[in-house]
C-alpha cells in the first residue's frame, strides 16, 4: 500500500532522528489477633508455582522487557487492590484453578492488556481509565487468562517457528521467485487465521468465566465497543480501515461484539450479573491520566517536562504526540516537528556536534551559532528526498536538545514554523515546575443542572473535551447523564 504523505513525513523524520534519552492484596479479618501468625515465607506466586515449567520460564524472562517497554509499573495501592480483587474472583472459576497469576498495572496511557505464558497478566492504566465498571475490566482479564489456560502463547510460538522455517526453505528452493513468495504469503495467512481462532476461543472462555464469577457477561461486548470508539477517537483518520493491521490477527470489532453477545445470552438477558460500578469508580478516583511526570506533559500546543525543567511551544494547528523515543508534532500542509535530547558528557562544541554525521543531507554552509533565550544554540539546514529540514540544537547543562522541523521541498512555511519552535524553548522556573500537576481521573456526581457540555467544561489539560467526556463515560451521541449519576472527568486537582 502506498504510504500517505503523513507516513512519508514520519519516515523522513525518523531517518534524521536519534533516540530520546529522557529517557497489595486484601487480608482476611480474624476475631482474635494472634502475633504468632506470620505471612508465608513461600507464597504461591506465578514465579514459584511451577518454577520448572517452561511456560513460567518464558513469562519470567520476558517480564522485565515488558515492564521497561511500558514505562514501568504503576504503583498505587488502591488501584492494585482493585485489580487484584477482579483477578481473584476470576481465578476461582478459571479452567485451571491451580494456575497462579501475577497481575501488573503498566504505567502507560495506551489502552492495552495481554498475557504471557506462566500466568503473567498485564493491564495498562489507560485501559483502566477507559473502563466504566469492574465487569468490563474482568471481561478483558478473563480473555487474557483464557490465553494462558489454553496455552495460546506456546502454540503461537510453535506455529510462528513453523512458518519461519517454511519461509526459509521456500526462499532457498525457489530463489526468491514468485512461487517462493507465494509460499511465504500462504504461511502468513495461515498464521493470521490461527491467531484469529485463538482470539475467538479466548472470547468464548472469557465470557463463560465472567458469567460464572457473577459479573455481567454482557460487559465483554460493551467494552469491545468502547475500545472501538477509543480507536476512532485516537486515529488521525477516523474512517480509515485498519482491518489489515498486524496481518488482521484480531477479528474486527463488529464480529467480536456480536459473537460475545451470543455467548452472554447463555446466562440470561441483559441486566444479569454484577457490574461492580461503584467500587470500581472508587478504585480509579485519582488514577493518573495521560503522560507521567517522567515523560513530560502535553498541554494543548505546549510540551512541558518538569523533571528536565524545560518547555516549548508549537504553532497553533499542530498536534503533539509524546512518544517513547521522541516528541512529534504534526501540523497543516505536511509540516512536522521532532524533538529529542541526548546526553553530552564530552562537552564538544555544538558546531562539531551538528556536523558529526547524525544528520542526513546536512548543508554545512548553513551552520551558524546563536543564542536562544540565553542558551547556546546552533542552527542549520538539511535536505533529504522531497523534504527540507531546519535543525536546531540547544545546550542546557549536560544535555543537547534537538529540534528537527520538516516541510515539503521549497515550502515557505519552514522558516516561520521553526522560528516559533525556537522562540518557545525555555527553562521552566521553580514556580512553574511546582505548579505543574499531572492529570488524573476524578469521579464527580452529576447535578440537576449538569449537561454533557457543562461536565466536559470542568476538564483541564485535554482537547476535544466533549468527545473525550463521552468516550470516557461511554455516553452515546445524543444521550445525557442523569442527576445522581457518577461520571469521570480529567483534572489536575
Amino acid at each position: 500500500m502506498k504510504p500517505s504523505s503523513g507516513n512519508k513525513l514520519r519516515i523522513a523524520l525518523a531517518m534524521l532522528g536519534g533516540v530520546l534519552l529522557l529517557s497489595g492484596c486484601e487480608t482476611l479479618g480474624v476475631d482474635v489477633y494472634q502475633p504468632t501468625i506470620k505471612p508465608s515465607t513461600t507464597p504461591q506466586t506465578a514465579e514459584n508455582s511451577a518454577a520448572s515449567d517452561p511456560r513460567t520460564r518464558i513469562g519470567a524472562s520476558e517480564h522485565p522487557r515488558i515492564i521497561a517497554s511500558y514505562g514501568g509499573e504503576y504503583r498505587d495501592a488502591k488501584t492494585e487492590r482493585l485489580v487484584a480483587r477482579i483477578v481473584g474472583a476470576l481465578t476461582l472459576v478459571s479452567e485451571n484453578p491451580s494456575q497462579a497469576y501475577r497481575i501488573s498495572v503498566l504505567n502507560s496511557p495506551a489502552v492495552n492488556a495481554f498475557a504471557l505464558p506462566g500466568g503473567y497478566l498485564y493491564v495498562t492504566r489507560g485501559l483502566l481509565s477507559l473502563a466504566n465498571d469492574a465487569s468490563e475490566v474482568a471481561a478483558v482479564l478473563s480473555h487474557e487468562m483464557a490465553h494462558v489456560t489454553a496455552n495460546h502463547g506456546l502454540e503461537r510460538q510453535r506455529r510462528e517457528k513453523e512458518v519461519e522455517i517454511a519461509g526459509q526453505v521456500a526462499q532457498e528452493l525457489f530463489s526468491n521467485s514468485i512461487a517462493g513468495r507465494q509460499v511465504v504469503a500462504r504461511g502468513k495467512l495461515s498464521l493470521a487465521a490461527f491467531s484469529r481462532n485463538q482470539e475467538l476461543q479466548a472470547d468464548v472462555i472469557g465470557v463463560r468465566m465472567l458469567g460464572q464469577a457473577g459479573y455481567d457477561p454482557y460487559a465483554a461486548p460493551r467494552f469491545l465497543e468502547s475500545m472501538n470508539a477509543n480507536q476512532r477517537f485516537s486515529a488521525v483518520d477516523p474512517d480509515a480501515d485498519a482491518s489489515l493491521d498486524f496481518l488482521a490477527s484480531h477479528p474486527n470489532a463488529p464480529q467480536r461484539v456480536e459473537l460475545a453477545k451470543n455467548h452472554a445470552r447463555a446466562f440470561g438477558p441483559e441486566g444479569v450479573g454484577d457490574r461492580g460500578r461503584d467500587y470500581y469508580l472508587d478504585g480509579i478516583d485519582g488514577l493518573l491520566f495521560g503522560d507521567s511526570p517522567n515523560e513530560g506533559y502535553v498541554r494543548g500546543t505546549e510540551f512541558l517536562h518538569p523533571v528536565l525543567g524545560i518547555k516549548f511551544r508549537v504553532p497553533d494547528g499542530f498536534r503533539i504526540d509524546n512518544n517513547a523515543d521522541a516528541v512529534l508534532a504534526t501540523g497543516p500542509r505536511d509540516l512536522a516537528i521532532r524533538f529529542d535530547g541526548v546526553t553530552d558528557d564530552g562537552r564538544q562544541s555544538l558546531t562539531d556536534y551538528i556536523a558529526s554525521g547524525w544528520v542526513t543531507g546536512l548543508d554545512a554552509s548553513t551552520i551558524r551559532q546563536t543564542r536562544l533565550n540565553g542558551l547556546p544554540a546552533v542552527i542549520a539546514r538539511a535536505s533529504a528526498d522531497q523534504w527540507d529540514f531546519d535543525i536546531t540544537i540547544i545546550r542546557l547543562k549536560d544535555r543537547i536538545y534537538r529540534f528537527l522541523t520538516a516541510a515539503q521541498r521549497g515550502s515557505s512555511d519552514l522558516d516561520a514554523t521553526a522560528s516559533v519552535v525556537r522562540a518557545g524553548f525555555k527553562k521552566m522556573s521553580s514556580r512553574e515546575i511546582k505548579a505543574l500537576q499531572p492529570l488524573r481521573i476524578r469521579i464527580v456526581t452529576v447535578g440537576s443542572g449538569d449537561t454533557v457540555a457543562s461536565l466536559a467544561a470542568r476538564m483541564v489539560g485535554v482537547e476535544r473535551k466533549v468527545e473525550l467526556f463521552r468516550l470516557l463515560n461511554a455516553i452515546a451521541p445524543g444521550a445525557t447523564p442523569v442527576p445522581g449519576q457518577r461520571v469521570k472527568i480529567v483534572s489536575d486537582r
